[in-house]
Order: C-alpha cells, then structure tokens, then sequence
C-alpha cells in the first residue's frame, strides 16, 4: 500500500499564534467569547490568550472570522460499521422483522468485514474514519469497535487524534436479528465469549495505553445490556476501575433490547440491570438511552452518569433522541455522532432541532449549552481538566471555525451562528497538542483524497460479499 502520510513533526517548543475574530476563552472559569485576540501556544500547551499579535512565533495563522474553540471532544463513534452502513441504512433500509439495523447489518457485516479485511485493508478504513473526525472538527475521540480491528489505535496514534480506543467485550459476540427477535450466538466453546474478549482487551490495553506521546488511550466497552452477562459487566467495570480508565456501553437503544432485559432479569429496565450489577457511576458513558424511562433517567443521575446523545442516526429511522429530555433530568450529556457523517457542528445542529421540535419548545438545547457539551461536559466525563477549554496550562487543543462564509454572514452572535447553522465544511483548523493537523480544511501531514480512495476500496469489499448483498437485498 502506498503511504498517504507524513510522519508527525515534532512539537516540543514549537509555538503557533492563531487569531480569532471570536475566541472561547475558559480561563476566568465561565466560558465567554472575546473579540479580536490571539491564542498561543507553546509545546502541547496553551500559553496565552493576548488581544495583540505575538512577536514572534514558528507557525501563525491569521485568517479573518475565525471562531477559535477548545477542541470539540465527540465521546461516541463507530468508524468502521458506520462506513459499512453508508447510504444502505437511509430510508428504512436495511431492517429486517423491524429490528434495529445494529443486528442486522452493524454488527453482523462488521464481523465480515474482519474476517476478509487484510491487515493493509482495516488500516485503509481505519485512516478514513480518523480523517473523516478530524475534518468534521473533532480532537479527542472515543472510539467503540470490534477488538479485532486494533488498527484503529494504529491510524489515530499515526494522524495526531486523541483518542481513547474501546475494544467490544461479548458476551455473545455474533447477535443476528432472526424471525423471532435477535439471536445471540457466541464464538467460543464453552457458550460465552467473555473470556476471550477480556484477554484481547487486556492486550491492547498492554500494547496501546499511552502511546502517541499520551494520546492514546483505552476505555472499557461491553457492548450492550443485552450482549453481556452478569459476570462480564462486573468483570469489566473492576478492571476498568482498577486501571482508572472510563466506561462506555450501549444502553436502552432499542425496544428489543429493554424487552430483553425485562424478561432475562426480573423485569428490570437497562439501567436497573446495570446499577444492580455496580456498574452505573461518574465514570459511565452511557450511550442513546433513548428508550430509558424518566424514572431510569433518574437513577443515572443519582449515579452521575454521563449520557452520549447522538440525534441523528435515530433521527434517520423515525426516532427522536432528544438531547433537553437528557438535560432536563439534570443528566451530564455529551453529544457524539455515531459515526453518522462525523459532522459534529452538523450533530449539535440536529440536537437543537430535535429537541426544540420533541419539547415544542425553542428556548430549550441553546447553544451555548450544546457547546459546552462536547467540550465542558467532555473533560468532566473523562475526568480530564486539561480539556476541553482554552486557557493557559490546558492541553493545546483547538478547533477553529471559519465563520466568513456566506451562510455565516452576516450574524449577530458568533455561537449561535456556530450551532445554528455551521457545518463540517466550515472547520478551517484542527490543532491537537500543538500540532496543526488540518489547516485550511485539508489535512496538513498526508494525502486525503489517497486516504479516501483506499478506504472506499476496502468497504466496497465488504459489500461485494454474498451476506452484505443479502443484507441490503430489499432497499428500495
């Protein structure tokens, strides 16, 4: 394969003055918006927020109608399955026995995708998702994907992104929707596949944590209510808590699922199962939860849970994941993509649609609340200060937006024009500790359009398999 990268340069006393008509700036505490100052950095941290330019710096860039944000931090992403899903789950396709398109056609056409990829090929998918979270303006990711794909850690350690990888645990690692609902087959003998998964994640956690100058990170991810047991969650939260680092796992993102539970579980709902089993906490990314009842929504904040709201992807089949439903239950919620787009202006645009159509109400989701979700909420989840803000000390991160486009212009309030009506199209800059790794949307240290290409390859190989073509044998 021909390398479509650069090595990264280094950053150690390296120092970058960027301008901003508009800056965030964190550091009194209170975010507020300052006009006409510049943000610099130094090494991986941000030295000053000053109203005039610097003297000198090794890098600048001064482009006029630049919104300057702390890097936006999108908690909840599926690079690789959502790249199979691509233009086959719109418009009702892909479901079968009306079962969510997580069993059939995510999960089932992923596990092919591992099994035909050649290393060379998952790296090729791989860099497409990070390039694609990188242009859509994200710096710190989390990442949910089958444990065999450990190419993940390889594309975001090689492209610059923070990133926290989060290796699947199964219970029953092979889920299918049958006639009767979804049927979950294991791979291993024995009848459970939490061993294994518990071993590879150890393994990666062994190989990968730390890496990328500290960029790079693991989370503990049992991937749903209803595809790990007792035993597995509560294993899986020990480790995690043992080694300090985060939690993610699907919760209540279907009517099967909450069926599910209540009938194996003496009729607890998702969040009942998992607080019964220890496993609700402030370390929890608990993501959709869009079938929770309010009295779930409850418990979760009792418990300090951190809620990923992610509009679109159950937008796309007729449901509305209202972000303020989440908001008004005093929930920290974090909004994240999905891997629908990686648009994560576009995804904070549809929070603010969804939920102002689901409440009949325009004053709730305001901007600067879905702002604060993908940067404040995003260090407290992950209990990283050094985040999420702009201030000097923190963790040079930044995502900058050019707001001089005409469907920008003019405006009277920069951050409800950001949410309002910004898009991925309009990330002029992404900088992770201290390294410009997009600028002037292009990705500064390979060749994207080569990314592109190989990683469009290795998916239509995916979809040439008798199984893919099964699954999307009805779409109109």
């Amino acid at each position: 394969m021909t390398m479509p990268l650069t090595p990264l340069a280094p950053t150690a006393g390296q120092t970058t003055a960027i301008f901003g008509s508009y800056v965030l700036d964190g550091s009194t505490g209170q975010p507020r918006v300052l006009r006409d100052h510049w943000v610099v950095t130094e090494g991986d941290r941000i030295a000053a927020i000053r109203p005039d330019r610097p003297a000198q710096a090794d890098h600048v860039i001064d482009r006029p109608g630049r919104f300057v944000l702390p890097g936006l931090m999108n908690l909840h992403n599926h690079c690789f399955s959502e790249a199979i899903a691509r233009s086959h789950a719109e418009d009702g396709a892909g479901k079968r026995n009306d079962q969510s398109i997580v069993y059939t056609v995510l999960l089932p056409l992923s596990k092919t995708g591992l099994d035909i990829l050649t290393p060379d090929e998952r790296l090729a998918v791989a860099r497409l998702g990070i390039l694609q979270l990188l242009l859509g303006g994200a710096t710190s990711v989390m990442e949910p994907f089958r444990n065999g794909l450990p190419e993940m850690f390889t594309a975001a350690e090689e492209m610059g992104l923070r990133f926290w990888g989060a290796p699947y645990l199964f219970s029953a690692s092979d889920p299918k929707a049958g006639a009767e609902g979804v049927e979950y087959h294991t791979q291993t003998a024995g009848g459970t596949d939490s061993a294994v998964d518990l071993a590879a994640w150890n393994a990666l956690y062994d190989q990968w944590q730390g890496r990328g100058e500290g960029r790079i990170g693991l989370a503990m991810s049992p991937h749903a209510t209803d595809t790990c047991d007792p035993d597995l969650l509560r294993a899986a939260s020990a480790r995690a808590r043992d080694l300090g680092v985060p939690i993610t796992t699907h919760v209540a993102q279907s009517a099967g699922e909450v069926a599910t539970i209540g009938k194996r579980w003496q009729g607890r709902t998702p969040a009942e199962y998992l607080d019964w089993l220890g496993v609700l906490g402030p370390d929890l990314l608990a993501a959709h939860c869009v079938y929770s009842s309010d009295s779930d929504l409850g418990l979760m904040k009792a418990r300090d849970v951190t809620v990923m709201n992610c509009p679109r992807v159950f937008a796309r089949t007729g449901k509305t994941a209202s972000f303020a439903r989440f908001a008004a239950a005093g929930l920290r919620t974090m909004v994240g993509t999905d891997g629908y787009n990686m648009d994560l202006l576009a995804e904070l645009n549809a929070a603010a649609i969804v939920s102002k159509v689901t409440q009949g109400d325009p004053r709730v989701a305001m901007a600067p609340a879905l702002l604060a979700s993908v940067t404040e909420a995003g260090r407290q989840a992950v209990n990283r200060p050094d985040l999420g803000r702009i201030a000097p000390g923190a963790k040079a991160d930044l995502t900058v937006v050019d707001l001089s486009h005409p469907h920008l212009q003019p405006h009277y309030d920069p951050l409800r024009a950001l949410i309002g009506l910004a898009n991925r199209a309009n990330v002029d800059a992404v900088m992770v500790d201290g390294r410009v790794l997009i600028e002037a949307g292009r990705l500064c240290h390979g060749d994207g359009a080569a990314i592109t290409a190989a990683g469009a390859a290795a998916i239509h190989r995916i979809w040439d398999q008798p199984e893919a073509r099964a699954a999307f044998a009805d779409q109109g």
